[in-house]
Order: structure tokens, then sequence, then C-alpha cells
């Protein structure tokens, strides 16, 4: 299978438009797979953010071995 990763944009009718690159690419009445990739708008402001970066940094090198540390 072949993978194709390219912007593109949904037009005010709803539908996907293609670079005329990748259509060159396919064929006419061949079955696809689409898997759509939606950046998210994260509305925040600047203390929930150094908080969450916080929090992600401080459990990104936890381990199993670190579990000890919950029995105390």
């Amino acid at each position: 299978m072949k993978a194709y990763e390219f912007p593109a944009k949904v037009t005010s009718e709803g539908k996907i438009e293609f670079p005329e690159a990748v259509l060159k690419q396919l064929t006419a009445n061949q079955d696809i797979r689409v898997i759509v990739l939606v950046n998210e708008a994260i509305e925040e402001n600047d203390d929930t953010a150094w908080h969450r970066l916080a929090a992600e940094q401080f459990f990104k090198d936890y381990s199993d071995a670190d579990a000890i540390y919950d029995k105390i």
C-alpha cells in the first residue's frame, strides 16, 4: 500500500480538494483509504499551558522502577 501525505482544504461545498500531483497518481474507480488529521485549536491561557507542559515533562521519564516510591 502506498501512502501520500499532502495539505488539503475543504471546499465550501464540503469536499476535500486533492492536489493535482496526487490526482495524477490515482487511477479512476480505484478504492482508496482516507485518513483525516485536523489541527485542533487549543484555547488555553499561559498558566494552563505551563501546567500542562510541567505535567508532561514530570511524567515523561517515569518508569516501573519508580513505583517503589508509591508505597511510601
